[in-house]
């Protein structure tokens, strides 16, 4: 059967104002970006321009949040610069830019394009830390040892250059394998600089697992192509999109310790308690391995990390179950006087500080630390704050049903040529809304309208295509 290409463009439309994200940008937006000069004035912040700065993100991405750098202190210890964009030198509080910025608190990856926070004239350029380009930063410093857990020593304003504008493919190919010469080897130092930053990525990921952070590597989706007669896959980490993970939990782990420390709210994003423990508790009993029976972020990673050394080509759909069974995220405010307790971060889930060109509370984090560094008063009260915490969770869970329905409609375009066949599958849902298997290997994800009683998360099953709606990405399955 002959399947034609996909015009996604008018669906996502229709699913981003249906979730009650405004994608427009008004003419007073307009007026306030078209009135911003093309450069900064000159001020007193540190000149870091002549450090080898790198950024590293998806193929093609324009709003480049974060460069890195790193440099020996001695045989033991790696200092790591994280950069990260100063978006408030641009986008000042209060005005109508954040005002929408505050509306819908994240940018919009629908395959069809990005329906981005802030104007694209902001987050792809003036405060996109984009190729050879002068940028505002604020820089966080982290000292990292093989010796003692990784120590915060400063966060403070900066002028960068990126030097090497990278993407996750080229720099995880060529570090996966050494012999290969890539094109950017042609930087004077920067594979060398690559090669002792990813020194520093591995360091950080075994204090990570010391300490019960818990990564879920491996079940992050590969973009869908408005244009696509592709199934979408799941998108394999790579040794760079690790490493990087690995330095925005150390950077906003030293955010968040320095704001505590000097009295300063923070907004946190974190699981505070799994929400099914007892069935991972199961999951891994049949793969004899014990869990106690109080939640342990510790043991969870420790269980997570021996799979994924044991069964690597298995480990992305049990990160996906856990993932599943641990339950969403949320953003709250923690203050010195109002602790709250947090279970395990997952590395995709802590992201409160390092992308304030993408989500709206970073920006907010960002303000508050440069009120502190300025010694000017924090711009937001501690109601406020959890105001936009509770909005900045629930747009957050509003995106990704967006984006997930979208994935399901691509899906179930590329299935409607396959109706009748069967597939294995891994079970993603179980309640009282019905019972969800997503095809293995895949991103194609839709509902058992058949034979689905006593299945549970994480069961492996076969399954027989029924029935697709393209226009509202339904998929249905009969159990076989």
């Amino acid at each position: 059967m002959d399947c034609p290409t996909l015009n996604l463009k008018p669906i996502a439309l229709q699913v981003v104002q249906s979730h009650g994200f405004d994608p427009e940008f008004s003419p007073e937006i307009l007026a306030q970006v078209d009135s911003l000069p093309n450069a900064l004035p000159a001020d007193k912040k540190e000149d870091l321009r002549h450090l080898l700065w790198s950024s590293i993100d998806n193929v093609g991405s324009r709003d480049l949040d974060q460069a890195e750098y790193a440099e020996r202190l001695n045989e033991t210890t790696i200092r790591l610069l994280v950069a990260i964009s100063d978006v408030d030198s641009r986008i000042p509080s209060r005005t109508p830019a954040d005002d929408h910025a505050r509306l819908n608190t994240t940018s919009l990856y629908t395959g069809t394009g990005v329906f981005p926070m802030l104007p694209e004239r902001i987050s792809n350029d003036l405060s996109s830390l984009i190729f050879n380009e002068e940028r505002r930063v604020m820089v966080i410093e982290v000292h990292v040892s093989e010796s003692e857990a990784p120590k915060a020593f400063g966060i403070y304003p900066a002028l960068i250059r990126n030097h090497a504008a990278l993407n996750y493919s080229e720099v995880g190919d060529w570090m996966a394998e050494q012999s290969k010469i890539p094109a950017f080897a042609r930087v004077p130092g920067l594979l060398e600089q690559l090669h002792l930053q990813q020194r520093a990525g591995d360091i950080l990921a075994s204090w990570a697992a010391k300490t019960g952070l818990i990564s879920l590597s491996g079940v992050e989706s590969r973009r869908i192509s408005p244009e696509t007669t592709e199934e979408p896959n799941l998108l394999q980490l790579n040794v760079a999109r690790n490493m990087i993970q690995q330095f925005m939990v150390a950077a906003n782990t030293a955010m968040a310790e320095f704001l505590e420390a000097n009295g300063c709210p923070v907004i946190l994003r974190a699981v505070r308690t799994p929400l099914r423990w007892d069935r991972i508790r199961e999951i891994a009993q049949l793969r004899q391995f014990s869990l106690p029976v109080e939640p342990s972020a510790q043991s969870l990673t420790l269980f997570l990390s021996r799979e994924k050394s044991l069964n690597p080509t298995g480990y992305p759909e049990l990160a996906l179950t856990v993932l599943k069974l641990l339950g969403k995220g949320e953003y709250f405010m923690q203050t010195a006087n109002d602790p709250v307790g947090i279970f395990g971060v997952g590395v995709q889930d802590y992201t409160h500080s390092t992308a304030p060109n993408r989500r709206f509370v970073d920006l907010v984090t960002q303000r508050v630390l440069k009120a502190f560094v300025e010694a000017r008063p924090i711009p937001y009260g501690a109601e406020e704050l959890r105001e936009i915490a509770n909005h900045c969770t629930e747009r957050e869970n509003a995106a990704r049903k967006v984006e997930r329905t979208l994935r399901k409609v691509v899906a179930a375009f590329y299935l409607r040529c396959r109706l009748g066949e069967t597939f294995r599958g891994i079970v993603t849902g179980s309640s009282e809304k019905g019972v969800y298997v997503r095809l293995q290997r895949s991103e194609a994800e839709g509902k058992i309208v058949r034979n689905e009683q006593g299945l549970d998360v994480g069961d492996r099953i076969e399954v027989r295509l029924l029935r697709v709606d393209v226009e509202h990405g339904f998929i249905d399955f009969e159990r076989v």
